[in-house]
């Protein structure tokens, strides 16, 4: 009966083995590594993909960032030559160069900071004045409702001014005299059209 165990034992261990013997463990080794070389290969990919579009991003960002602080910096030009009308007023007009000042070094500030570090200033701002923020929140909705609400009325004009109502209208007036013209002058009685 030892005789069988042994020779069960034996057949399970080739089995286990393969018919190379010891070989089936060095190539399930081999396999294992040439994973492991190919999930580290996907993963350096990986990372150089997620590295190009994180720069890809930060430019796009500072460059958004430089086109905004040369608009604030326009702004700010525009503001001191329309204060220039005040010359007699040297209150309106030391506002007005206060305010193109001001403009200015907003400017500065916006070209000389990166997104996180504005992001984190507007946050501490949302979090010390939570009134402020929210003042200047409805004052910004109610601006951009007046925005859509001037473009839907002047899309609603049409390119001459006019009212698209009033030209549509017009034509269907038109057409129903049209329309009545035809019906009276058919020589076919309505009753009898389909006969």
């Amino acid at each position: 009966m030892a005789t069988g165990q042994e020779n069960r034992d034996n057949q399970q261990s080739a089995t286990m083995q393969g018919p190379g013997g010891g070989q089936g463990a060095a190539d399930w080794d081999s396999l294992k590594g040439d994973v492991g070389e190919m999930a580290g290969a996907a993963m350096d990919q990986g990372r150089h993909l997620l590295d190009s579009a994180r720069e890809q991003a930060t430019g796009f960002v500072d460059q958004r960032k430089d086109d905004l602080a040369q608009s604030v910096v326009n702004l700010a030009n525009s503001l001191r030559d329309s204060g220039s009308a005040f010359e007699d007023r040297q209150q309106i007009r030391a506002l007005v160069d206060s305010a193109a000042g001001g403009l200015e070094q907003l400017a500065e500030n916006i070209r000389g900071r990166s997104l996180a570090d504005m992001l984190d200033d507007v946050e501490g701002l949302v979090r010390r004045r939570p009134a402020v923020a929210a003042a200047a929140t409805m004052a910004a909705g109610f601006l951009v409702a007046r925005f859509v609400k001037a473009s839907v009325n002047s899309a609603a004009r049409g390119p001459g001014g006019q009212s698209r109502q009033s030209g549509s209208s017009a034509g269907q007036q038109t057409s129903g005299r049209q329309g009545q013209g035809t019906a009276a002058s058919s020589p076919v009685p309505r009753g009898q059209i389909g006969a």
